[in-house]
């Protein structure tokens, strides 16, 4: 019988807005990768998720002053063998990901909860993780790789 190789997880979160919640720290816990798709609110937020796992993290609208200033608008990286880009908002994608050969496109921004594929790209919005906003749901988002498959999860943290 082969063996199992275990997936690679990744934690997606979005628009905390300097807050993170007790319940997205525990839906966190044991991931191997976080990204972070903007709009943290507040450095402290990175320095939590960091004590979970290493972090990916980008620049949203509402991150300024000095502490954001270390953070890119966006982010091109490489885990599991997979190339994901990230940015806050999706409609200021600035390249054509098919052409650059990306795997995975992340943003935030819309608050919206997202997993859609298109032209063999996966694009995920975990939605807000943050203070509950336009009567929507608080969510985040994990994604498992493994060599021939890519299976994104949003995770609903509390009830509306």
């Amino acid at each position: 019988m082969p063996a199992t190789t275990r997936a690679f997880r990744v934690g997606i979160i979005s628009d905390t807005h300097g807050l993170l919640r007790p319940e997205a720290a525990r839906a966190l816990a044991g991931v191997d990768h976080i990204i972070h798709g903007g709009d943290i609110g507040q450095a402290g937020i990175i320095t939590a998720l960091r004590r979970i796992a290493p972090v990916t993290a980008i620049r949203g609208n509402v991150d300024n002053g000095d502490w954001a200033g270390g953070y890119p608008d966006t982010e091109l990286i490489e885990l599991a063998g997979r190339t994901i880009f990230v940015l806050h908002d999706l409609k200021t994608l600035p390249i054509n990901p098919v052409e650059r050969g990306i795997d995975i496109i992340i943003s935030g921004h819309s608050h919206v909860p997202k997993v859609d594929t298109v032209n063999n790209v996966l694009y995920v919005n975990p939605g807000s993780a943050g203070p509950g906003r336009f009567k929507l749901p608080i969510t985040l988002a994990t994604l498992d790789v493994t060599s021939d498959n890519l299976r994104p999860v949003i995770h609903e943290l509390v009830a509306r």
